[in-house]
C-alpha cells in the first residue's frame, strides 16, 4: 500500500469535494486519491485547527507542515487573516492545495518539501498533524526542528493520538520546548509548545 507521504505517479485521480464549516465560514476543498484523509476531514486535524483558531490572534505568519490538500493553512489564512506557507512531501497534495488556494482566494503559498527542506524564513506559528506512519524519527525531526523556524516568541501546535505515542514523543521534546497540553479530544492530544 502506498502511503500519503510518498509520491505515487501511477495512482488514478478520483476528485471529490470535502466541506468544512467553522462559525459563519464554509470551505469547499478539492481532494483526491493518494492524500491524507482523502474522503473526510480528519478528526485530529479538525481538533487541532479549532484549538488554534480559539487561541491565536490575527495577522500571523504561519507554517502548515504536512499540509495535505490545505485544510489547516487555508482556514487559518481566511479566519485569522494570516499569511500561510504550506508544505508537503506529497506532490499531489501540493497540487491540490494550490487549486484550493486559488478557488478559496487564500493568502497562502504551497511548496513541495520533505519536512523543512524547501522552507525558508521564520514563523509566528507552526502547525502540524505529523505523519505518524512515516515513523517516530520523522515525527521527531518535524517537531524538534520547528524551533529553528520559529520567531523568538513563536509557538508550535501539534496533535498526536494518545495510543500513537503522544506522551513519549512529547517527553522527547521537553528539552527544547515548554509544552502545554491544551486539549484532549476522543483520544487526540493537542499540544502547544514554546522554545525554552
Amino acid at each position: 500500500m502506498q502511503h500519503y507521504f510518498t509520491n505515487n505517479e501511477s495512482l488514478k485521480s478520483e476528485f471529490r469535494n470535502i466541506v468544512y464549516k467553522y462559525n459563519t465560514y464554509e470551505f469547499n476543498f478539492l481532494s483526491d486519491n493518494g492524500v491524507f484523509s482523502k474522503d473526510r476531514i480528519d478528526y485530529g486535524s479538525k481538533a487541532l485547527l479549532e484549538a488554534y483558531l480559539e487561541l491565536e490572534g490575527e495577522g500571523k505568519e504561519v507554517l502548515d507542515l504536512g499540509c495535505g490538500y490545505g485544510l489547516l493553512g487555508i482556514v487559518i489564512s481566511k479566519v485569522k487573516n494570516s499569511k500561510v506557507l504550506m508544505a508537503d512531501i506529497n506532490k499531489r497534495a501540493v497540487h491540490l492545495t494550490n487549486k484550493n488556494i486559488e478557488s478559496l482566494k487564500a493568502n497562502c503559498e504551497a511548496v513541495v518539501s520533505d519536512a523543512y527542506e524547501n522552507v525558508e524564513g521564520k514563523f509566528d506559528s507552526i502547525i502540524t498533524n505529523p505523519p505518524i506512519r512515516a515513523g517516530k524519527d520523522k515525527v521527531l525531526e518535524i517537531l524538534l526542528n520547528a524551533k529553528d523556524y520559529l520567531n523568538e516568541d513563536g509557538n508550535l501546535y501539534y496533535v498526536i493520538r494518545k495510543d500513537q505515542g503522544a506522551k513519549s514523543i512529547t517527553k522527547a521534546l521537553e528539552e527544547v520546548y515548554n509544552i502545554e497540553l491544551i486539549k484532549k479530544d476522543k483520544g487526540f492530544y493537542i499540544y502547544k509548545a514554546y522554545k525554552k
